[in-house]
């Protein structure tokens, strides 16, 4: 059967869609509006963001995702309001994609919603501007009640990456909540001061693996190796692989020829997926100490493994 819009062409044509009874229809209409690249579509789906059907209202937020300027923005903010969480997300997703300076000044309000839900999906949309002005709310924010918000806080300080910030970040390291202690460390990478690093050192030792996990993963961002590489070598040990993964790859690196017979010992843990990481950073180490636990390695069950140790072995050197 043929699509009841195929002969549509333009906005106004879909706008019939939109005055369907059928909800899948609408959502057709609103999906081909988002492609349609005409400026005429904004409007519509503006007021789209207002239909009864919650799926109806999710695709609109998502198809202004293709149009910016000061119209699409602001139909977004009020979107970041809607009483369906679906709806609300998708909304604060597309502020972010749109990367549009028009949307601060709609989003910055938000922050200081009633609803934690609502002050999270701001913020979330604000970390992508990198607006200058996002800075002191966002600060705020780190002591939100609510982890969510105190999590996009974080991202929003973090992307703005301005020095000044750090006291604000390592004091999140420290944050109640893993989630927002992991961001913490994350948002740390974009400096390379030893105040940082001390901070994600500290991090390495934190009682959950997700947030050793990120702080294995960030160290290996700093351009102090040798000091960096003491500090991974020691996580080799840690009861979770996903850590040690991490570790592994950021020793990789920082091509910590200390960390050789660490890494090699990898090579034969249960799971695939550290043993690639393990043979991976051997091969950006090179260090010709590994080719005897290399060529051990060169017959494994696993085919990215194998073609990883192959890789690795190419790149010893005497």
């Amino acid at each position: 059967m043929a699509s009841p819009f195929e002969t549509y062409h333009d906005a106004e044509d879909l706008a019939e869609g939109l005055k369907s009874k059928d909800a899948s229809e609408r959502r057709v209409a609103v999906m081909e509006l988002g492609d349609l690249g005409d400026p005429a579509a904004i409007a519509l789906l503006a007021g789209a963001l207002g239909d009864e059907d919650a799926g109806v209202r999710k695709q609109a937020a998502i198809a202004l995702e293709n149009f910016d300027g000061p119209e699409a923005a602001a139909a977004l903010a009020k979107a970041i309001l809607d009483p369906d969480a679906v709806v609300a997300k998708a909304a604060a997703n597309s502020m972010a994609e749109l990367k549009d300076s028009y949307s601060a000044p709609s989003l910055l309000p938000l922050v200081a919603n009633a609803s934690a839900f609502v002050r999270a999906n701001a913020l979330l949309a604000l970390k992508e501007l990198r607006n200058p002005a996002s800075l002191q709310p966002a600060l705020l924010a780190l002591h939100d009640e609510d982890a969510e918000v105190r999590v996009q806080a974080v991202g929003v300080i973090g992307y703005l990456k301005l020095e000044e910030t750090a006291p604000a970040l390592i004091a999140a390291t420290q944050d109640a909540d893993a989630g927002v202690r992991r961001a913490a460390v994350s948002a740390l990478a974009f400096s390379k001061t030893p105040r940082h690093l001390d901070a994600i050192r500290r991090a390495l030792l934190d009682p959950e693996w997700s947030v050793r996990e990120i702080a294995a993963e960030t160290m290996g961002r700093f351009a102090s190796g040798q000091s960096a590489a003491v500090d991974l070598i020691a996580v080799l040990g840690d009861p979770f692989w996903q850590v040690r993964l991490k570790a592994v790859r950021s020793l990789g690196q920082l091509k910590a020829h200390a960390a050789v017979t660490g890494i090699s010992e990898a090579l034969t843990h249960d799971q695939a997926n550290l043993r690639k990481e393990a043979a991976a950073a051997l091969g950006e180490i090179a260090d010709i100490s590994a080719r005897e636990p290399l060529l051990a390695a060169a017959d494994d069950p696993d085919p990215d493994v194998r073609k990883n140790v192959k890789w690795a072995l190419t790149r010893l050197v005497t």
